[in-house]
């Protein structure tokens, strides 16, 4: 499964994207052949997955060197497309940086791809070693190869334990209201023979009231130096509901997703999607014309909700301002 090809002349350049807005009905490829069609890929989330947005925005820069257009103005463009994941403006500003010293902006773009595969290859290692033997694991939104480089972040965790005969079954939420779960993860999950069931959102309460988690373990679009996470919008209840109940909560994340120049979760931006994603269904309306509309895309939890932190450099637990100024010194 390509979820994302650079392809060079004679028939590039351009960016092949596999458009996630059909899954799982059909899989349909977006050519992508000018920074234009980039961004509106990523607004409207055909490409998505904090990781995958930075190897986007990445190969984005390319393309806009490879075609002599003004390299600067496309990185910003880029950089703007969604405000919350921090990936993004990254991977734009890495290629951007990379083109202006005089290096190849598609080589520091490939680059990127390459490391955030290795990555998600090392998050799988360190994160297993959380999932117990026979785990029942609840995760949210989708955060596997079609969020990220590789295998995925918490997917990517999950998807070890199952081919190590670890996980008895995988709860995936579906995600209001663009169900990510729904079409992304189960999709993923059924791909890969995964025992999954699908719920509502509001159907996780009463799975852990019923002792069914044993383990919560799901992504985040930008992590700050306290630890608050911002995640795709419905986390923040899954982790007091895990609190509640006693089980680990858990967030995997590579360290470029570890934003330590917000020094709390309220300097995080929340990116305010359109009303239409929850008044409609398929274009069919579900509420009355003109009902105003709250449409958070993420929201943040607090790090002391947070058991541990899983990256490509190892667990980070407990999570506070200390154990993230550690990562950062590690970083540097």
């Amino acid at each position: 499964m390509d979820v994302l090809r650079w392809i060079d002349p004679p028939d590039g350049p351009a960016l092949l994207l596999l458009d996630q807005t059909r899954l799982p009905g059909e899989e349909t490829v977006l050519v992508c052949r000018d920074v234009p069609a980039i961004v509106a890929a990523i607004k409207d989330l055909a490409v998505r997955g904090a990781p995958l947005l930075g190897i986007a925005a990445g190969y984005g820069v390319a393309l806009a060197a490879a075609l002599g257009e003004d390299v600067a103005a496309a990185a910003r463009t880029l950089a703007g497309a969604r405000p919350t994941a921090v990936n993004l403006a990254r991977g734009a500003e890495r290629v951007l940086r990379a083109h202006e010293e005089g290096r190849s902006a598609l080589s520091e773009a490939h680059a990127i791809a390459a490391e955030e595969a290795e990555a998600s290859a090392r998050m799988a290692t360190h994160g297993l070693e959380l999932v117990p033997d026979g785990g029942r694991v609840l995760t949210h939104c989708n955060t596997g190869a079609l969020a990220a480089g590789g295998d995925g972040t918490a997917l990517g965790v999950v998807l070890a334990a199952h081919r190590a005969g670890r996980l008895k079954m995988l709860w995936v939420d579906e995600t209001r209201p663009l169900l990510q779960g729904a079409r992304l993860t189960a999709y993923e999950a059924a791909r890969h023979g995964m025992p999954h069931t699908l719920l509502p959102d509001g159907a996780a309460a009463s799975l852990f009231a019923a002792g069914e988690v044993d383990l919560v373990v799901l992504g985040a679009d930008r992590i700050a130096r306290d630890g608050s996470v911002a995640n795709k919008v419905g986390t923040y209840s899954l982790a007091v509901l895990a609190r509640h109940h006693g089980v680990p909560f858990v967030v995997v994340a590579p360290t470029s997703t570890v934003d330590l120049t917000a020094r709390t979760g309220a300097d995080i931006p929340i990116e305010l999607r359109d009303p239409g994603e929850v008044t409609t269904i398929a274009g069919q309306p579900t509420a009355p014309l003109g009902s105003p509309v709250y449409n958070p895309a993420f929201d943040v939890t607090p790090g002391e909700l947070v058991t541990a932190i899983v990256t490509e450099r190892g667990v980070i637990s407990p999570v506070n301002e200390g154990t993230l100024a550690a990562l950062g010194d590690r970083l540097r």
